[in-house]
This record gives C-alpha cells, structure tokens and sequence, in this order.
C-alpha cells in the first residue's frame, strides 16, 4: 500500500480562514493555497497506509474525549530566527490545543512522535519567504482578530501535489464544556 503523509489539524472556520489563505498568498507564500488555514495538533507525519484505519478509530476516541472550547486568535508573532514563519496567535484554547495534540501524538496511539521544536499553537501565515515580506505579514495582521467554538478536528492527507485534503472530521463528544470533560482530581489536567 505504501505511505502517506497525514496532519491533523482544527481549521479555521469562514470568513477568517479564506481571508487569511488570501492574506498569506499575497505575502508570496506559494504554499498558501495548498495548506487550509488552520491550528497543527499533528505536524506531517509519514505514516504506512494501512495504518488508516487505526489512526482514524484513534482519532475517533480522542475526539470522543472532548468538548467544544472557546478560541480566539489576536495579533501576529514569529518564530525567527530560530523558524522562517510569521502567524496569527492563538490567545484563547491554546491549552485545550495543547491537551489535543498530546492526545493525538500519545505513545500508546498509532501517531506516535517526536517534535522538532515544543508544540505553539498558531496560525501560520507567512512561511519561508523573503524577510521583507515575513515584516509585512506581521505589520499587516498585527490586528487581526477572530473568535469561534471549536467543535471538531481533522485528518488530512498531502497530496503528491502538495495540497492537503480533508479526509475525516472528528466531532468533539458531550455537548458544551472544555476539553477535557474531567478535572484535574480525576487525572486529567482541566483545560480553560
């Protein structure tokens, strides 16, 4: 069967994620429109496909375990020197993110893995490109603000056209809350 690359990812809902695709495009990022705008849980990873199946009964009990959350995205940060990449922060959620992706990557589920850099949730918009531009990306969304509930997660695949494409949604369990649904005294640390 071979490999795949998958990511797993909360997308940015309309109008703000078409915006953003938009606003990184015009920055001269080439990859703007192959990559929805969106917060990483799980970065490109390689995986055997026919590892799909388990990944995606994995996926199903992590969302299963969750709740909607507020979030909130403000103004622009960067991670260079150290990364070529301007993005919009994620001021509200960032924690039930951070709880997502540790569930997603978990050593006992089938996308195990190490991260190149400790995990930041954001919303990348400027990757790669001229430093002049990167400034211009981060000058122009200095403002930028959205706010929605997420409710859901994705997987995605990459395709050998470099665009990502949508494969499964993941609807969070139960209703309202955060995620998780337990508090801290039931060992699982509580997320606001």
């Amino acid at each position: 069967m071979g490999t795949v690359t998958l990511g797993v990812s909360i997308a940015v809902p309309e109008p703000y994620g078409s915006l953003l695709q938009e606003r990184r495009a015009g920055f001269g990022d080439p990859a703007a429109h192959g990559i929805p705008t969106h917060v990483t849980l799980l970065p490109p990873t390689e995986v055997d496909a026919a590892a799909l199946p388990a990944i995606e009964l994995h996926l199903a009990g992590v969302a299963a375990a969750g709740r909607s959350f507020p979030m909130r995205l403000y103004g622009t940060g960067t991670f260079r020197p150290l990364s070529p990449v301007v993005f919009v922060q994620v001021v509200e959620g960032g924690s039930a993110c951070s709880w997502l992706q540790q569930q997603v990557r978990d050593v006992s589920g089938p996308l195990t893995r190490e991260l190149h850099f400790p995990y930041h949730p954001h919303v990348t918009v400027a990757h790669g490109i001229a430093e002049e531009a990167m400034d211009r990306a981060y000058a122009a969304l200095a403002d930028f603000e959205a706010a929605w509930t997420c409710g859901s997660f994705a997987l995605y695949e990459q395709g050998a056209d470099g665009v990502w494409r949508k494969l499964r949604e993941f609807v969070f369990g139960g209703g309202g809350g955060v995620v998780p649904p337990r508090s801290a005294a039931h060992g699982v640390p509580a997320i606001s």
